[in-house]
């Protein structure tokens, strides 16, 4: 084969590559004005179960739109959805934005895992909820979820279940100086107070498996076995146990279930993020030594936290009930 003279070539000889044009990409996105307001209640492989805002009833199955890129959205994200929100079966909308969260639940999964997870959005307050006995109380367990809840914003209630195996005396009192408010359920007993607690309120559940957090759950949302089934199987049969899932409450107000957990990591949470949540404590430990811990000798001799309690500004349980809170996130979950 004899090589070709160029000169013998035209424009139809020749494989052009087409340009990029003149006319820049627009980085506009639309406007979706005609967007619905809605709350993520589940979410389960790639779809998301939003429950519209003027009627909570109608849950539409919504996918994540393409201009949202990765943006994580979890129950509890407030969201806007464009496309078919009529929410009848296999109809499927698209979530076109996420508002800004108030509140997160986040947590790691041990303490060495640089990978945080939020677990539950805009919640207002969360129910530690821990059985006095058949499973024994963590108290390590607790005091980290308390740390997750004064670093991510929410407002903490102890709920201690199966008083009728053993009395909650003790475990309160190791609770009294920070001030938690508390309830003491029993199998055997409706608990108005734990009802006026949630009513009105976006209420997240967590506590290990076995403490009866699913028989509060289906104590105070009527059908909540079919309804979490309903709103958490999204097509796919997962079991509803392994997710979590929002479920509106008769009185008003929304309860989030999740899934029982083995381990309350905070990696992701440093020493002055837990030490804010603690006003009188906050501004003398911006005095402290570079990279103090705030928890006192031996490890920070030099703590100013302790100059806070010498001066009769706070009370030394105080101190001790915040320094429990620091050291539980590197200590074992006892």
């Amino acid at each position: 084969m004899t090589r070709r003279d160029w000169r013998s070539l035209d424009e139809s000889d020749v494989r052009v590559r087409p340009g990029k044009g003149s006319r820049p990409r627009s980085k506009r996105r639309p406007a979706h004005a005609d967007a619905v307001p809605a709350v993520v209640v589940a979410v389960d492989r790639g779809r998301w179960r939003c429950a519209v805002d003027d009627d909570p009833e109608r849950v539409v199955t919504a996918m994540r739109a393409r201009e949202l890129g990765r943006t994580p959205i979890v129950v509890g994200d407030r969201v806007k959805l464009v496309g078919d929100v009529s929410g009848k079966p296999d109809t499927l909308a698209r979530i076109v934005g996420v508002a800004e969260r108030e509140s997160v639940l986040r947590r790691t999964a041990d303490d060495t895992d640089p990978y945080e997870r939020v677990v539950v959005a805009n919640a207002e307050q969360l129910l530690i909820v821990t059985s006095l006995a058949d499973p024994p109380p963590r108290t390590g367990f607790i005091d980290r979820c308390l740390v997750a809840c004064y670093t991510g914003g929410l407002d903490p209630v102890l709920c201690l279940t199966k008083a009728d195996l053993a009395s909650p005396d003790e475990l309160l009192a190791h609770y009294a100086d920070l001030h938690v408010p508390a309830v003491v359920t029993r199998y055997d007993e409706d608990n108005a107070q734990l009802r006026d607690i949630l009513r009105g309120r976006v209420s997240a559940l967590v506590g290990h498996s076995g403490v009866g957090k699913s028989t509060l759950v289906n104590r105070v949302v009527p059908d909540a076995d079919l309804a979490t089934g309903e709103v958490s199987a999204i097509g796919k049969g997962r079991h509803t146990s392994v997710t979590a899932v929002a479920l509106p409450l008769p009185d008003g107000g929304w309860v989030i279930d999740t899934p029982g957990v083995r381990s309350f990591g905070l990696a992701h949470v440093t020493p002055d993020e837990v030490v804010e949540a603690f006003p009188q404590f906050a501004e003398a430990a911006e005095e402290c030594p570079p990279n103090c811990g705030h928890l006192g000798a031996p490890e920070d001799p030099d703590c100013a936290l302790d100059d806070v309690v010498t001066s009769g500004s706070a009370r030394p349980e105080r101190l001790e009930s915040l320094r429990r809170l620091l050291a539980s996130r590197t200590e074992p979950e006892t």
